[in-house]
């Protein structure tokens, strides 16, 4: 039962700390916030402080949607079964989703969470191919089932370390990584990284299942790979007798603002052969999917083993995903999101020009990264400020965190209803942060603030 009276936000602290495991983390492990209400693009603490939210893209939509929360409630009154039913609700969610991707990714399978969706994925890809290895990007996180530890370098080098059958790919990033925004064909020679890997792989025996890639990597720290890239890399990977697996994960359903999913923003040539969803798609409810074609399909189902997932798929999940895909119709957000988006990254940009430790501001509608340094030369990762910046901001009420490999890039992944005055108010706010640390900089005769 609940408790009689509403717990301090000490008393709730000591109780997870005593009940939840260590390894489940907070924001803002030294000084967390309680928040017990959200709405919109807004989050309230159990005082009723107002806090804005720029990073939750679970709640696509904003959070506590009322079409949303009707639409979960008028079902939950009806019924809530598995999928061995006949059901309108899953049929018009396959219906419409089919809608919003290329003709060929044609057939869904309905999921809890993005990791199941990813799991699913490689087994697709490794029954349909009938080889094990699988090509991943540095730094990637795609989830946290066995299966998806081995295949997130941003996981399993803290842990067991790479497998074998796993290869990693330089990250496409032009900013910090190998080939930079000066090399004469960055998405050739990124490219071509990934087919010398293939190359060396088969010289000992090995065979490629899959390129499994997020379409905008975030925790590799908000990377927008080059237009073509995909392209080239699928070619390889289908080549080599592998599929082109696109994790939308993180970044689909509009929030890039021109497209409605990042894949897309390759280029219309591009189509990939899997797509695995998850966080937005359900508006903080668990609901994920995987689309994909006709032929990965039947040769999943050639084993005669059938797939079922007790809640994917259910009539609340899928009315919710509908309820999901008809407020971004009908609240143009993906117009929105590349509205508002192109403003945050104009003034942003404006702030890199006063404040030298913005090194790079990227990003693509409302998925946006601004990547922190010590020194313009070698571009080092102001990790400590980075931290610092965001534990300020979380002091004005706006949560914010960092990604990266250097946790030193901020990232910007909030609820498609931030608006126009959200985005002022938060740069405003970073403008006069930055410009007290540079001051307190130079006080203390540091540089890495006040560097150039």
């Amino acid at each position: 039962m609940r408790a009689a009276q509403p717990r301090s936000r000490q008393q709730t602290l000591a109780l997870r700390r005593q009940l939840v495991g260590s390894s489940c983390k907070l924001f803002f492990p030294t000084d967390p916030v309680k928040i017990t209400k959200a709405k919109g693009q807004y989050m309230y603490d159990e005082n009723g402080r107002q806090y804005l939210d720029c990073i939750n893209n679970v709640a696509h939509v904003g959070h506590c949607h009322p079409d949303v929360v009707k639409a979960a409630h008028e079902q939950n009154q009806l019924l809530n079964t598995n999928s061995r039913y006949l059901h309108d609700n899953l049929v018009d969610y396959a219906e419409r989703l089919s809608k919003t991707l290329p003709e060929k990714l044609c057939i869904f399978y309905f999921l809890n969470s993005g990791s199941e969706a990813n799991d699913l994925a490689l087994r697709l890809a490794r029954q349909y191919t009938k080889h094990e290895d699988v090509i991943v990007l540095d730094h990637a996180y795609h989830g946290h089932l066995t299966s998806l530890i081995d295949i997130s370098p941003y996981k399993f080098r803290n842990l067991e370390g790479q497998k074998e059958w796993v290869h990693v790919a330089p990250v496409p990033d032009t900013y910090r990584g190998l080939y930079r925004e000066n090399h004469e064909d960055p998405v050739t020679a990124y490219a071509d990284e990934v087919k010398y890997i293939i190359e060396h792989a088969q010289k000992r025996g090995r065979k490629i299942a899959a390129f499994f890639v997020e379409s905008l990597p975030s925790v590799g720290g908000q990377i927008i790979p080059p237009a073509g890239y995909f392209q080239k890399v699928a070619e390889y990977v289908h080549n080599a007798g592998g599929v082109f697996i696109a994790d939308e994960i993180q970044v689909g359903f509009g929030r890039v603002g021109k497209h409605f999913w990042a894949f897309q923003l390759q280029g219309e040539d591009f189509i990939p052969d899997i797509v695995t969803m998850g966080k937005p798609i359900g508006n903080g409810h668990p609901l994920a999917c995987v689309a994909t074609t006709k032929e990965i399909a039947e040769a999943f189902a050639a084993t005669g083993v059938e797939y079922f997932n007790t809640f994917g798929g259910n009539p609340v999940s899928c009315a919710i995903g509908l309820a999901v895909l008809d407020v971004i119709e009908k609240e143009h957000l993906q117009a929105h999101a590349t509205e508002v988006g192109n403003f945050l990254m104009k003034t942003l940009k404006e702030q890199q020009v006063k404040h030298p430790i913005i090194g790079d501001v990227r990003g693509c509608g409302l998925f946006i990264g601004v990547d922190l340094i010590k020194d313009q030369a070698e571009r080092t990762p102001a990790t400590a400020e980075a931290q610092d910046l965001v534990t300020r901001l979380k002091e004005k009420y706006i949560l914010l965190s960092t990604d990266g490999p250097g946790r030193n890039v901020l990232k910007f992944k909030p609820p498609m209803c931030f608006n126009i005055e959200d985005a002022k108010f938060v740069v405003e706010t970073i403008d006069k942060i930055l410009t007290d640390m540079e001051k307190e900089c130079l006080n203390q005769q540091k540089t890495p603030v006040c560097s150039t």
